[in-house]
């Protein structure tokens, strides 16, 4: 049986705890992130040049900046993610061709750097799911059958382990 690994963020006595992270060396760090959002026909069809049309904006461009502050604003959100300051954040919004009922599929790619003693995971999934969660409440006002399909770690760099999704 192979070793399990200890959650770091729990204590001895299972208790939440930040996890010390001084004793690391600084090294540049990389994480990118996706989340994957059907969009139901009728809005779909709103879909012009790449971009929505709605009544609160241009939703992929609003996505974009949204998905930046939320990328900075990580340590804010989760309880015990360390503050990183963000070298650089891409956000990426990309729409798929639309399937047979008319559905679109947008591809949220979130790209976050940082110089640090801790990786930028954090950064990268928030990053994507704020603006996720952007293009779904921009688009509400047309549908609710939006659906935030996947969000996921494609790939990090740096610190002890580089990870690449399958």
């Amino acid at each position: 049986m192979a070793s399990e690994r200890s959650l770091s963020h729990l204590d001895s006595g299972n208790r939440p705890q930040m996890v010390d992270v001084g004793g690391k060396p600084v090294t540049r760090r990389t994480a990118h992130a996706v989340a994957i959002v059907a969009l139901p026909p009728a809005l779909a069809r709103l879909l012009e040049d790449g971009e929505i049309a709605a009544p609160k904006g241009p939703v992929f461009q609003a996505a974009i900046l949204a998905g930046i502050m939320g990328a900075k604003r990580t340590s804010e959100l989760i309880p015990l993610c360390h503050a990183l300051p963000l070298d650089d954040c891409r956000i990426e919004v990309r729409a798929r061709a639309p399937g047979a009922d008319g559905s679109v599929e947008v591809e949220i790619h979130c790209r976050a750097r940082t110089e640090a003693r801790t990786g930028v995971e954090m950064e990268a999934l928030t990053g994507a799911s704020v603006a996720a969660l952007t293009l779904y409440d921009m688009g509400k006002a047309v549908s609710h059958g939006i659906v935030i399909r996947e969000i996921r770690l494609l790939e990090k760099t740096g610190g002890k382990r580089d990870y690449s999704a399958p």
